[in-house]
């Protein structure tokens, strides 16, 4: 015999709470697994500032052109790869230490500017950093 709930075949008023409650106790078991993870407290040591530091300019970067037949240009002027080890030296010696800014042409050869990184190295440059030109240059 079969039942019938006397509506004849409409569509069903009442809320399937099932998937609900599942998700739920997922969410809850998540939480609480998580919950004791967050309340971890870490120790940072910050630094303190010394109000008693006077703000000084730093030195003036110094220039290296390298062209694309090799040739180096310190601050716009010619050097050979001796003199430019040697006067690496005297920067790196200098308290704060310069910026070595490299500057190379985009036809000149890896090999090129790398051994000239290998010479700063050599010398104790720690602040090396890269120039390029604008897209219009």
């Amino acid at each position: 015999m079969a039942m019938s709930t006397g509506g004849g075949g409409g569509p069903m008023a009442e809320i399937n709470v099932t998937p609900l409650v599942d998700v739920m106790l997922v969410l809850l078991i998540i939480f609480m697994i998580t919950a004791p993870l967050m309340s971890h407290k870490i120790q940072i040591n910050l630094p303190q500032a010394n109000p008693n530091t006077i703000d000084t300019n730093p030195p003036e970067p110094i220039d290296l052109a390298v062209k694309e037949n090799g040739d180096l240009y310190m601050n716009d002027e010619p050097v050979t790869s001796a003199i430019l080890e040697a006067q690496l030296r005297v920067a790196a010696q200098k308290n704060p230490q310069p910026e070595l800014q490299i500057r190379a042409e985009k036809t000149t050869q890896y090999q090129k500017v790398a051994e000239v990184m290998a010479a700063a190295k050599r010398a104790g440059m720690v602040k090396i950093g890269f120039l390029t030109t604008g897209a219009n240059e």
